[in-house]
């Protein structure tokens, strides 16, 4: 049942038994809209696209820290992961850069 047609059977602030009581009002309604349940099919697209959103909040926060990273160095790359695969390729490979140096021991 969605809570937008159990509002109005609220009486006063908001809690447990409260909620109980106006969902208990709003069943015995002859009127009264119910919602389908979700199929199986509908969740697992629904989990699917919220992985898949999570994987592209990931992606844009490691490609945005890797370009802050080489700003520090003096290093610009274009905003957007397309600017980042084609840019490091050549940033890592470049020889003699100071980024890329290992360290020696004093």
């Amino acid at each position: 049942m969605p809570a937008q047609f159990v509002k109005p059977f609220v009486k006063s602030n908001k809690t447990d038994i409260v909620d109980a009581e106006a969902i208990a009002e709003a069943i015995s309604r002859p009127t009264m809209r119910f919602t389908q349940p979700k199929t199986e099919a509908q969740l697992d697209l629904q989990a699917l696209h919220r992985v898949r959103q999570r994987l592209v909040s990931s992606k844009t926060a490691i490609v945005n820290q890797a370009r802050a990273f080489l700003l520090e160095y003096g290093l610009t790359i274009g905003a957007g992961p397309a600017y980042f695969v084609r840019d490091m390729p050549s940033i890592l490979t470049r020889r003699g850069t100071f980024y890329l140096r290992q360290p020696q021991a004093q």
